[in-house]
């Protein structure tokens, strides 16, 4: 049988063995067909000399979301296989939230160089509609649509703790065992922050078997012994935690994945950047590439990839340099795609979307007595709960603060607060929730924006009352994406105008404005690792310990909402529709 393209004398990665092995690899339409240390040159007149170049095969990634990036399966596509990923299992939940399944249906349709499969949206909304107002659901008859197409291969992160662990009777409860019926080895991924011991195993006894959520060395091992196949994502990639994973020999039981990934990050790299921080934090390079490879293709059997041998797609990376992960040449089905130095390539056909898609915000434009929290009390100052988010992370925690009333208004801006609203956005029932949160700023300002996890509803936050009724009106002006005001003034914008979530500017642009968001949040003082999934996630109700929606503040674990003002102190006059 004769070869397409032989790649000659490079060192090819062995994925039994982890290790590298001079050799010539014969590549047959989009796949390999003949790996040899022996001269094979007879089999193809076309060949490509890799001497002193490290063969691997294309990064896969199982975990992620392309909304994390702002960007459209086309555009993510040809910017993520110049880092050398080649196949990526897509969530598209935040889609889902805002479009229900025809949102869904428009991602999947979108053609692509790089392999998308699909996992099913499971937390459509991420709790219920009772806690939390989304623009689409995905029911039992959604799930038993997707579960028919071959490209779903998963069902995506389960969220909803409380109804998968104790409710028998609850939607995400009832996904669950639609799937164990009609794909019953299918892989069930889940959503497990700071679950243990036997709640642990309440949850893991539905059959969800894997966690993505931030890891901790004194807990993880537990999970794994638990069962769990646990994904790394960036905040989980430490010198502590891979330790835990070389010390007990634990590569086939992880795999390393981006989850989300924003626009501006983007511009540097994709999961090769987890893949070269992982070794960095001590994990050998050798293991690296295997759970950035087989172990994630392993995980959602997708037995066709993930390694250099006969018979499997020709998905692969030339490095010029192992060492720090060079990356020369990419090669997708056999045909190259990537060479270094070549400029990027906008994509010349982008997705088309419904004109409706463009006109998603519809929410009022806040008013100053919007603003203005009366309380209904005989004290000169009240308990109120507060929310304190980390420097590192997206949990919080809730405290409690004394705030003065004057003339029965709450004093938030005297007290260092910043003052949190959570306005639906689909014209449903017109909610307005209020919160506060513990010095969030340093600076006079706002920030809001419609890229809320995962509901995303209208989110602003601020010191001042000014700051934040102009951060919201510029945000319904653009239908979307983020906007930040320092005393006033419009300092940074990023506009997502496809269902307040996505962009279809050149990634280069995107990136650039999402840079100029983050960098003004810092101005304004928001300290976190990652600014804008910090402020996003203030808004996601199933992530430790207390955050909010547009039905109130809320403690995530037990799915009940906490008053803004203690009720034996005074009763709160918020406007909340």
């Amino acid at each position: 049988m004769n070869a397409d393209l032989i790649i000659k004398n490079a060192w090819v990665f062995q994925t039994p063995t982890r290790s590298f092995v001079k050799q010539n690899v014969a590549i047959k339409g989009d796949k390999f067909y003949y790996i040899s240390a022996a001269d094979i040159d007879r089999l193809s007149a076309k060949t490509i000399e890799a001497e002193n170049q490290y063969l691997i095969p294309g990064l896969i990634d199982i975990h992620m979301h392309i909304e994390s990036s702002m960007t459209t399966p086309t555009i993510f596509s040809e910017t993520v296989l110049r880092y050398g990923v080649t196949t990526i299992v897509a969530d598209a939940h935040e889609m889902a939230n805002v479009f229900g399944l025809a949102g869904l249906k428009e991602f999947m349709a979108a053609k692509t160089t790089l392999d998308i499969f699909h996992a099913i949206p499971s937390s459509v909304p991420s709790t219920t509609p009772e806690l939390e107002t989304t623009g689409g659901i995905i029911g039992l008859a959604e799930v038993e649509q997707l579960l028919q197409d071959p490209r779903v291969i998963c069902l995506g992160e389960a969220m909803n703790f409380k109804g998968i662990a104790y409710d028998p009777d609850s939607l995400i409860a009832q996904i669950i065992a639609l799937c164990k019926k009609h794909r019953p080895t299918m892989p069930m991924e889940g959503h497990i922050p700071k679950i243990y011991d036997q709640e642990l195993a309440d949850f893991l006894y539905s059959g969800i078997s894997s966690d993505h959520t931030h890891q901790f060395p004194d807990h993880f091992l537990e999970k794994i012994q638990a069962g769990l196949f646990i994904q790394f994502q960036n905040k989980s990639i430490t010198p502590e935690n891979m330790a835990v994973i070389c010390d007990n020999q634990l590569y086939d039981f992880a795999c390393l994945i981006t989850d989300d990934v924003m626009a501006d990050d983007l511009l540097k790299g994709h999961l090769n950047e987890n893949l070269k921080k992982a070794v960095a934090a001590g994990l050998p390079m050798e293991e690296a590439i295997y759970m950035t490879t087989y172990t994630p293709a392993r995980r959602m059997s997708l037995l066709d990839r993930g390694m250099i041998a006969p018979g499997r797609i020709a998905d692969f990376i030339l490095l010029d340099n192992l060492a720090d992960f060079s990356i020369a040449q990419v090669y997708k089905d056999g045909q190259k795609v990537f060479e270094k130095g070549e400029p990027f390539v906008y994509p010349q056909t982008v997705e088309e979307f419904p004109e409706a898609y463009h006109q998603s915000v519809t929410c009022r434009p806040l008013t100053a007595e919007d603003l203005v929290l009366k309380v209904e009390t005989d004290k000169a100052q009240v308990r109120c709960n507060v929310i304190q988010k980390q420097v590192v992370g997206t949990f919080t925690e809730r405290i409690t603060k004394k705030v003065a009333v004057v003339d029965g208004i709450l004093q938030i801006e005297a007290a260092n607060l910043g003052h949190l609203l959570v306005m639906e956005r689909y014209g449903k029932n017109g909610n307005i929730a209020h919160a506060l949160m513990e010095q969030p700023l340093k600076n006079k300002g706002a920030i809001a924006t419609t890229w809320a996890h995962d509901h995303h509803n209208l989110m602003v936050m601020g010191n001042d009352a000014a700051s934040l009724l102009v951060a919201q009106k510029v945000l319904l002006d653009m239908q979307g994406g983020y906007v930040v005001v320092h005393d006033g003034q419009v300092v940074a914008t990023c506009p997502l105008p496809i269902g307040g979530i996505l962009s279809q500017a050149p990634i280069e642009e995107l990136g650039a404005d999402l840079q100029q968001v983050r960098l003004a949040m810092q101005a304004l003082g928001y300290e976190n690792m990652n600014e804008i999934m910090s402020f996003s996630t203030l808004s996601l109700p199933v992530s430790p310990a207390i955050k909010v929606t547009d039905k109130g503040m809320m403690d995530t674990k037990s799915q009940t909402f906490y008053p803004l003002v203690f009720p034996e102190d005074g009763v709160l006059h918020a406007t909340t529709h």
